[in-house]
Parts: C-alpha cells; sequence; structure tokens
C-alpha cells in the first residue's frame, strides 16, 4: 500500500467533538500540498499533479482540491496557467519576481532596476539577528550589503542576513555572476523558497556613510523597511533592512 498522505473521512460526531480545533477538509489538503512543496516533490516552475490526481491520491472530491489549490494560488504559491496546469511559483516569474518589494514610482511608470554587490562576508550572528532568524548567537550568517538603483539613481541599500548553514557557498563572486533576482538565486542553488514575509516600517535620518552611497544628503529622510521573510513550515530565511529614498517613489500596499 502507497505510503503517500492521505484524509479519513472523520464522523459528524467526530468533527462536532473536535470543533475547536477542526479545520475544514480543503484546508487539510491545502496543508498536505504545502507538505509537498516543503519537502521538494515539485520544484520551482514545475507542474503538480493534476486536481484528478491529487483527488485520487488524497481520496477527497476534485472541488476540494481545486478549493486548497485556489488559496494557494492566492497566496503565490503555485501559478495556474490557462491550458497548461498548475506550476510551483518561482521568484524567476515576473508576476512574484518583486512581490515583496511594496515601492512604487510617483508617475506610475515601472523603473529600470539594477542591483549591485557591495560587500559579503560570514560572521557570527549578532545577538538581535540570530533572535530573527531563529539562530544562535554564535552560529554563522551571510551577510551582504546590496545598492539598488532605479533609473541609474541609487535608491534602496540592503543589509541582508542569511543563516550559514543552509547557505554555504554563497559569495560575492556568485552573486556577480548571478543576473537574475536574489530569491530566484536561493531557489535554484539553494533549494529555499520564500513564501511570505513580516515587515516593520518607520522613518530615520540618513547617516553621512548611508547618504554617501544613496548620493543624498547627511540626515536627509529615508524609510527604513526591516523584513524578515519565511520559507515554508514559517521557517525565517532572511532578515532584510532597507533603507528606502522615497523622492520620487512611494511604499504601496493592500490591506485586506
Amino acid at each position: 500500500m502507497s505510503d503517500t498522505p492521505s484524509l479519513d473521512r472523520a464522523s459528524d460526531a467526530d468533527r462536532t467533538a473536535g470543533s475547536a480545533a477542526f479545520s475544514p477538509l480543503y484546508q487539510q489538503i491545502k496543508g498536505l500540498l504545502v507538505q509537498s512543496l516543503d519537502r521538494g516533490e515539485w520544484k520551482p516552475g514545475e507542474a503538480i499533479p493534476s486536481e484528478f490526481e491529487l483527488a485520487a491520491r488524497f481520496q477527497v472530491s476534485q472541488g476540494t482540491v481545486r478549493k486548497a489549490i485556489d488559496d494557494l494560488a492566492a497566496e503565490n504559491l503555485l501559478l495556474r496557467r490557462q491550458g497548461k496546469g498548475t506550476f510551483v511559483a518561482t521568484h524567476s516569474e515576473a508576476k512574484v519576481r518583486y512581490r515583496f518589494l511594496r515601492l512604487a514610482a510617483d508617475d506610475g511608470k515601472p523603473p529600470v532596476s539594477g542591483s549591485q554587490i557591495l560587500d559579503c562576508r560570514r560572521v557570527k550572528a549578532p545577538v538581535d539577528v540570530a533572535r530573527l532568524l531563529d539562530v544562535r548567537a554564535a552560529d554563522m550568517v551571510v551577510n551582504l550589503r546590496r545598492l539598488l538603483s532605479f533609473d541609474l539613481t541609487p535608491t534602496i541599500l540592503d543589509d541582508i542576513w542569511l543563516p550559514g548553514s543552509v547557505f554555504r557557498g554563497l559569495t560575492a563572486e556568485s552573486l556577480a555572476r548571478y543576473r537574475g533576482p536574489l530569491y530566484g538565486l536561493f531557489e535554484s542553488e539553494f533549494g529555499v523558497s520564500m513564501v511570505r514575509a513580516d515587515e516593520k516600517i518607520k522613518a530615520v535620518a540618513a547617516t553621512a556613510e548611508q547618504a554617501q552611497l544613496l548620493k543624498i544628503k547627511a540626515a536627509d529622510p529615508l524609510l527604513q523597511v526591516e523584513r524578515v521573510s519565511y520559507t515554508y513550515g514559517d521557517r525565517p530565511m532572511e532578515l532584510r533592512r532597507g533603507l528606502y529614498v522615497t523622492e520620487r517613489f512611494h511604499y504601496r500596499n493592500s490591506l485586506n
């Protein structure tokens, strides 16, 4: 018999007894699909099995599977392609490449972006970084600094922290060779997909060093965005502290 996860249908009495903890059947299927994504059963960019095949696998209706997939597509974990099937989302896809970046041009025109890696090194995790990445303070982390330019104008200065045990082999040289989005590199080389993020935002004044890199004046206002990004299973995989120049841009978000 196959050891593929399946769901036994609970009786109405069982469901009533456990109503406080009960989740709808499609949510349980969604959880099983996320587990498969986490295990790497389907890689970023690959097609997942059809709704018919998944319904047979989990012993549920196609409607239940469809609702689970709809949820994952709404969360940008899966992508539906008309006439082709459903695929694992990848940060190399235009639709999700910059889904965590909420900076938008005031004139509404998409800017031409450029990226420059300023530094990449392995260090012992500072206490605050270790706490946010859920590692020990003595553990090694990768710290990289990156300058993003829009229309040739320096706009975002990022300090990025990554767990060293996961991102072994990440160097300034490998970053310089890669031409795609940073999260695409994390997927292809390290098997890490960033699926959600939490952010904290506040206004700060630029230090002399920050001002020099961003080509602004010291004490000019900046938007500071601290983001913790998570992979499947709500495991923190990146701490990113960005300083945004908002002279021609604004921070845009949708609240549901």
